[in-house]
């Protein structure tokens, strides 16, 4: 069991989270309301209305799920490699591409159940565009914060409103992370010098910046629909019966190309994350095992 990768996983994810977290409200509300038309204008009017608070708006719940997030993301990735490994009795001989492929499809399925609840919560902050400033035309918020958020949603929608989403978010992970962990590890193979067995820091950068873009290019689609159907649940009336009813309906009133439309600003946000996700990761891991690794034999 690889102890190390879930605790090393914790903190990556923690750190992910607070270096893209304000690209990330930008993208929310890109994809579900249309009074923003582009990654400027709403960081201009989220910053003219509410304030820097409002580019972090929601930050508390995913800052304290994101760890356990991504501990199970890179905890399961890593012990399915071995479990594979294993099963072709390959010994400590490096993984297959294909081994690397289906580890982080699994790793992706695994997140679901543990990230649905603190996500939805997440999404419908972030689109709560309303002021704290106050003020005589101010308009009241309907959450109150993260817990209050959470707790709303389980008295109206019930236990199953929590896992609104839950299938794109599914289908996004699922294919995301396995493109993600194979693209790093190719680009990493690539980037080690002849002689070494891995690459320098800076290529472990580069390899995690450029994963993320991949991963997040085959997961705009599915994050579009998701964040649609999670925040379908805060309007009075409905205006989705389903998954597949959102997506013919959303293709049917702005056309496929809004399946897209949020694309440049994952790939903005997608590569300083997943850089910073990577370095903070490999760094603790090597440290966790270092310190984990027997001392020398006496001379």
């Amino acid at each position: 069991m690889h102890v190390a990768d879930f605790v090393s996983g914790s903190l990556a994810g923690a750190c992910g989270v607070a270096v893209g977290y304000p690209l990330d409200t930008v993208k929310v509300r890109i994809q579900t309301q249309r009074q923003f038309t582009g990654i400027w204008q709403c960081v201009v009017a989220t910053f003219s209305k509410e304030g820097v608070h409002g580019f972090f708006k929601g930050i508390t719940l995913p800052l304290a799920t994101i760890s356990m997030t991504s501990s199970v993301v890179f905890g399961t990735y890593r012990n399915c490699l071995q479990c594979l490994s294993q099963a072709r009795r390959a010994g400590c001989g490096p993984n297959t591409k294909p081994e690397i492929f289906l580890s982080g499809l699994a790793a992706g399925v695994a997140q679901t159940s543990v990230m649905s609840p603190g996500d939805i919560v997440k999404v419908r902050l972030q689109c709560q565009t309303a002021s704290k400033r106050g003020g005589a035309g101010a308009t009241k918020l309907r959450y109150r914060g993260p817990v209050h958020c959470l707790l709303t949603i389980v008295k109206e929608e019930g236990p199953r409103g929590l896992y609104r989403g839950v299938l794109p978010l599914m289908l996004r992970d699922s294919m995301s992370f396995a493109t993600y962990f194979l693209t790093y590890a190719t680009l990493c193979e690539w980037l080690t010098p002849s002689g070494n067995k891995r690459p320098s820091w800076s290529g472990v950068m580069l390899a995690g910046g450029a994963s993320g873009i991949v991963g997040w290019t085959l997961a705009t689609p599915m994050d579009v629909i998701k964040a649609r159907l999670q925040m379908d649940g805060a309007q009075e009336r409905r205006r989705y019966k389903g998954f597949l009813h959102c997506i013919t309906e959303t293709v049917r009133s702005e056309g496929a190309g809004v399946f897209f439309r949020s694309l440049g600003i994952n790939w903005l946000r997608a590569f300083p994350v997943n850089m910073v996700v990577f370095v903070t990761y490999e760094g603790v891991t090597s440290l966790l095992k270092d310190a984990d690794a027997p001392p020398p034999a006496p001379v």
